[in-house]
């Protein structure tokens, strides 16, 4: 039986799969707090301990990129490693691969349920396809076609400079400047990135934080859940926290049109991750695909790529899947 788990900086989902029933249909499934554990041979082994499976083969998506074997976890402090992990779960085959790698390789099992379109377009046949995933870092990732089916290959693009369209986006860039020697798209466009537009509209006083957002935002080891929910879900909406999303939405349309440029993603792009489920309707206001579409000379060809958000809620972990049994 396989192994296979999505190993995330918030989260660390696990699944155990047979060849007879398939990636789509797990025999045992459980989450995990990532922070609350020392590593991922700790998680396995909690997550197997009340069960008899026999498993022969692991597979495992990762947040952070993974060389010879090897991954260091961007949001963590683990490294894992696939011939440590073979010996002490003693698991005779184990495989890491780029957790946005392991969401690419679901793309192409996603049924129309497990989408929430933004933008129709019209997808040219085995065209390249780009996925963008902010959650609680930001994910980059592409397909390719080979001429039998399509590849996924991973990418760190959500490390690359940050680049400003507005005066707006550059003082955030000025700002951001002072606290860290380079600023990449993901301390903008994330989880760890959303405190951060927040904090800039604040204290340069932009925008006021209400005393009650104030209580809410004290002590949260995470902010990003309060200013989304205050943004969206609230009957006391927040100027600062609705500021926030859009300024957010208009950083993830910019970058994802520069990734779709980059690949040439005729096929489509695809919105993964955590967040975009949770703002899913404020992506598809407008804000979202006039940033996509801002390419100047480029603009009808970004207009003509379909854009979807992915909803189906363990993308990584059935990627994970489906390259684990195909092998």
């Amino acid at each position: 039986m396989l192994l296979a788990g999505d190993i995330g900086g918030t989260n660390t989902r696990l699944a155990v799969f047979s060849k007879e029933k398939g990636p789509k249909a797990p025999l045992a499934q459980e989450s995990f707090p990532s922070a609350n554990y020392n590593g991922l041979e700790e998680i396995v082994k909690q997550f197997l301990s009340n069960s008899d499976f026999t498993i022969d083969n692991a597979f495992f998506g990762v947040a952070g990129p993974v060389t010879g074997g090897r991954a260091a976890i961007t949001n963590l402090p683990w490294i894992i490693e696939e011939k440590t992990l073979s010996l002490e779960l003693n698991i005779q085959r184990v495989r890491l691969i780029n957790d946005l790698e392991a969401i690419a390789s679901a793309i192409p099992f996603l049924n129309d349920s497990d989408l929430d379109s933004i933008n129709i377009g019209n997808p040219a046949s085995n065209g390249s396809i780009a996925l963008i995933a902010p959650g609680t870092g930001l994910g980059e990732a592409f397909l390719t076609w080979d001429g039998n089916q399509y590849r996924a290959h991973a990418s760190e693009g959500g490390h690359a400079d940050f680049a400003p369209t507005d005066q707006l986006e550059s003082d955030l860039l000025e700002y951001m400047r002072k606290q860290h020697k380079h600023v990449s798209c993901e301390r903008v466009c994330s989880g760890i990135g959303i405190p951060n537009i927040y904090n800039f509209l604040k204290d340069t006083n932009r925008f006021e934080e209400p005393e009650w957002l104030a209580q809410k935002m004290k002590g949260v080891d995470n902010p990003s859940p309060v200013i989304f929910n205050s943004a969206v879900n609230s009957d006391q909406n927040s100027a600062i926290c609705l500021a926030v999303v859009d300024m957010f939405i208009s950083i993830l349309g910019t970058e994802a049109g520069n990734l779709a440029l980059k690949v040439l993603s005729d096929g489509g792009l695809y919105l993964g991750g955590g967040i975009p489920q949770r703002i899913a309707e404020k992506l598809k206001e407008g804000r979202f695909m006039e940033s996509f579409i801002n390419k100047g000379r480029f603009s009808t060809l970004l207009a003509s790529m379909p854009v979807n958000i992915i909803m189906h809620p363990n993308a990584a972990l059935l990627g994970a899947a489906s390259r684990g049994l195909e092998l």
